[in-house]
């Protein structure tokens, strides 16, 4: 029996290997061919030595060029063509739109997955217009779309972009709960983690004029901004603002690291202010499967993992005084009560977001896709 092929389709190939990797190997174990259609990067040879194929696909995050994104759409084409995938997963907005598109006229079968509506769906006029229509066309025959936060699913329901018998639920991309698992704080000033990239939308604007007030009462507390920053990107948050602060010691930004356990476990609380339109945060549930608190914006995603007092805090959002506010309380709490909320948090992770739910839900509904299809 010939083996079935499967093509997984991202924006960077930086996502699949931190994301989508236990997926593919549980494919891999299910006997699929699995082949990574996104743009080659620093992590594809990575992707490729754990046994997925490759196919570059040039994709442009924020590119608004018409001539461009009809290039876009045109490589789906050629890719899906060339390749005859017997099913494909997209991820992110432009293969969810240009691979969906694709497929549907290809007639091959497509599992969508929404794992954020990003700035499209807030700016108004022309251009959320524009992108609701293309998601309600690309969506018209795609067998399942996935969501990670029952906002976006609602959303998606009452505008027409998907249909109920298409639309289902899954916990965020899921977290390994043997790899992310608690480890003991050690000794060290209280620290605050943001994990993340350095823009505005996810609120570090907010953190850096937050910290300033918490340091103010708490001059000895640590807060660590990790992640990419790109000053040249105008989402990105304010260069002038950052570098101020890192030169004053009021925040910390030592920049990107592949593994982050270290840093989770060198930090009392993992904070993450964001207004973007994500899904739900990675990094809130990495934080979450280790044993931190937690404290996130009461936004759509970031609000998932966090059960108010129990193992964490929801602070307004775009308000830093009440993000300052909720990290001094957290602060003043007795090291028994940071370490119930840590228990807290392992026990959602447990219970809610283990990477096996999400891999169980893809099998199963890969599966019923494949038969019917057969």
């Amino acid at each position: 029996m010939k083996q079935k092929r499967l093509v997984i389709a991202y924006n960077t190939s930086w996502y699949v290997w931190n994301f989508r990797m236990p997926l593919i190997a549980a494919l891999k174990e299910k006997g699929y061919e699995i082949v990574v259609l996104a743009p080659r990067d620093d992590y594809t040879a990575r992707i490729e030595a754990a046994g997925a194929g490759q196919r570059d696909i040039g994709l442009q995050g924020r590119g608004r060029n018409p001539l461009r994104e009809l290039a876009a759409l045109a490589a789906f084409f050629r890719a899906y063509r060339e390749l005859k995938p017997d099913a494909v997963f997209h991820y992110t907005i432009k293969p969810n739109l240009y691979g969906s598109i694709a497929a549907r006229f290809l007639k091959i079968p497509a599992i969508d997955n929404v794992t954020g509506l990003g700035a499209a769906f807030e700016s108004g006029g022309p251009l959320e217009s524009a992108v609701r229509a293309l998601y309600r066309f690309a969506f018209a025959r795609v067998e399942r779309v996935f969501f990670q936060n029952p906002d976006d699913r609602a959303l998606f329901l009452r505008d027409g972009l998907v249909r109920a018998e298409q639309a289902d639920l899954l916990p965020g991309s899921g977290v390994d709960l043997s790899r992310f698992a608690p480890r003991p704080r050690g000794q060290g000033p209280l620290t605050f983690l943001y994990l993340g990239r350095l823009l505005k939308a996810k609120g570090v604007e907010d953190l850096i004029r937050a910290a300033r007030i918490v340091r103010e009462r708490l001059p000895e507390a640590r807060i660590v901004l990790l992640g990419k920053r790109d000053d040249a990107d105008p989402h990105g948050a304010d260069p002038a603002l950052l570098d101020e602060a890192a030169a004053e010691g009021v925040v910390e930004l030592p920049g990107v690291e592949d593994d982050v356990l270290p840093r989770i476990a060198a930090a009392d609380c993992v904070v993450l202010p964001s207004y973007y339109r994500g899904g739900t945060p990675r990094s809130l549930l990495e934080a979450a499967a280790m044993g931190r608190p937690l404290i996130a914006a009461d936004s759509v995603g970031t609000r998932e993992p966090v059960a108010e007092g129990r193992n964490g805090y929801l602070c307004r959002p775009r308000d830093p005084e009440d993000l300052a506010a909720k990290m001094l309380a957290f602060a003043a709490l007795s090291p028994e009560e940071k370490a119930a909320m840590g228990a807290a948090s392992r026990r959602q992770a447990e219970e809610r977001f283990d990477e096996r739910i999400v891999i169980g839900k893809y099998l199963e509904t890969l599966a019923r896709v494949i038969s019917k299809a057969d």
